[in-house]
């Protein structure tokens, strides 16, 4: 596989709690994953592989032309598996750039993709990642819509001070809706994995916090349009609805 500075590692797993198989889950005669992977391809960024434990994931991706390596069972999140996907593809450390895309993300938008590496332009940044403004008001106070409190750094960027469940932060003005994608410096992803799990990170369930304890900077790109994240029948089905009407 020809790699640039930049690779794109989607890990994907088939023990999800409230949809188990999930990558696997057809839509319009595809798998999830294979969705996934062509919109990361269609960014252009780089080399796209799934990272995965399953066979049948793996086969699904490389039966649609697609790239993908198989890891341990063990990892106890995305991050980890990733980190060993990076070690077998690229030992010889030619990817200086990770983008970690999520493969519930059948709608990710390719350009949303893109957006995530812009922050690391700038060399003070460890970790890029992106958000978007809440418009829905049931959103503002949803525990499973991660928000991002962040000040502003620059035009459609902040720099992440916290990521919280709660509606923060408080007062008037935009809320934002923090999405999944990451863009990791190759040293930096080195350094999260290697630290233990930190005790914001184990109150609020969210792994980026482990970085923002650690002292590491986290900017935010602001983009247009959240992604539906596929987590239950009921978001398969409108993923279905959503993908059905291009």
């Amino acid at each position: 596989m020809p790699l640039s500075d930049t690779i794109v590692l989607i890990p994907a797993r088939m023990a999800a709690s409230r949809l188990p198989g999930k990558p696997l889950a057809d839509i319009h005669g595809e798998p999830m994953i294979v969705h996934v992977w062509r919109r990361a391809r269609d960014a252009g960024i780089g080399a796209v592989v799934v990272a995965t434990d399953d066979e049948g994931i793996a086969a699904a991706v490389r039966g649609a032309g697609g790239e993908a390596v198989l890891t341990g069972a063990g990892h106890v999140n995305g991050t980890s598996r990733i980190t060993e996907a990076l070690a077998i593809l690229d030992p010889e450390g030619r990817a200086e750039t990770v983008v970690n895309v999520q493969g519930d993300l059948p709608t990710v938008a390719p350009e949303t993709i893109r957006a995530v590496l812009a922050p690391l332009a700038d060399p003070a940044v460890d970790i890029a990642t992106v958000a978007a403004e809440i418009v829905r008001d049931t959103e503002r106070t949803d525990p499973a819509v991660v928000k991002v409190v962040g000040t502003p750094v620059a035009e459609r960027r902040l720099r992440a001070l916290y990521f919280t469940r709660a509606t923060a932060p408080w007062g008037e003005g935009p809320l934002h809706h923090h999405i999944g994608l990451y863009a990791y410096r190759r040293a930096t992803l080195a350094r999260y994995v290697a630290l233990p799990p930190s005790p914001l990170e184990l109150r609020e369930r969210l792994e980026q916090l482990r970085a923002l304890e650690a002292g590491m900077r986290i900017d935010v790109g602001l983009v247009d349009a959240v992604p539906l994240g596929v987590d239950t029948p009921a978001e398969l089905a409108r993923a279905r609805a959503l993908l059905a009407a291009g």
